[in-house]
């Protein structure tokens, strides 16, 4: 009897234990995943108080410019934030952020693996100055995203462009993403 009552009481014990860990990793995650004054949303970090974006179309003024590339990468973009972040878009030149890109370069070049006078490897560059107004803030932030994408020398650059257009329009929309929502 008295060793039924001591397993008894090791059973308690340890059913407390667990408890008592289960509720705090709860409460610990309850505490992690509750903002102050910022909120995240799908890894954008955006203070409280903004709740509108105006997103300008993408002008082209690279050298060689692909007529495709700028509307793809201003749809992509307005997808992503109005996808992953909680705000609204708008046209209003009071919008809280306003942004405002341009691609600069779009500029292919034989660069990898020279072997007997020709290039293995081709290299397509795009770059996308971004200028971003936070109107509450009364601040300008201006910022480049460059990216390189590598294609076989045996392909045309428009053979390329079909192969690459996806990578480039996610690749460049991420980039300029994260530069203007995440804190790193």
């Amino acid at each position: 009897m008295k060793e039924l009552c001591i397993e008894k009481l090791k059973n308690t014990t340890l059913k407390n234990k667990i408890s008592f860990w289960g509720f705090n990793l709860l409460l610990l995650a309850a505490v992690l995943l509750t903002g102050c004054g910022i909120y995240s949303f799908k890894d954008a970090v955006i203070p409280d108080n903004v709740k509108t974006v105006k997103i300008g179309y993408i002008e082209n003024k690279a050298r060689y410019v692909n007529p495709q590339l700028a509307p793809l990468l201003n749809d992509k973009l307005q997808q992503k934030i109005l996808g992953q972040t909680k705000l609204t878009r708008t046209n209003s030149d009071d919008a809280h952020y306003q942004i405002y890109a341009t691609i600069t370069n779009y500029d292919p070049t034989q660069t990898v693996g020279v072997s007997e006078k020709q290039a293995s490897t081709n290299r397509l560059t795009v770059t996308v100055h971004v200028i971003l107004k936070k109107t509450l803030d009364n601040k300008e932030i201006e910022f480049d995203v460059s990216r390189n994408f590598d294609f076989a020398a045996s392909l045309s650059l428009n053979q390329a462009e079909a192969q690459l257009m996806e990578d480039i329009i996610r690749n460049i929309t991420d980039d300029i993403f994260n530069q203007i929502f995440s804190n790193w």
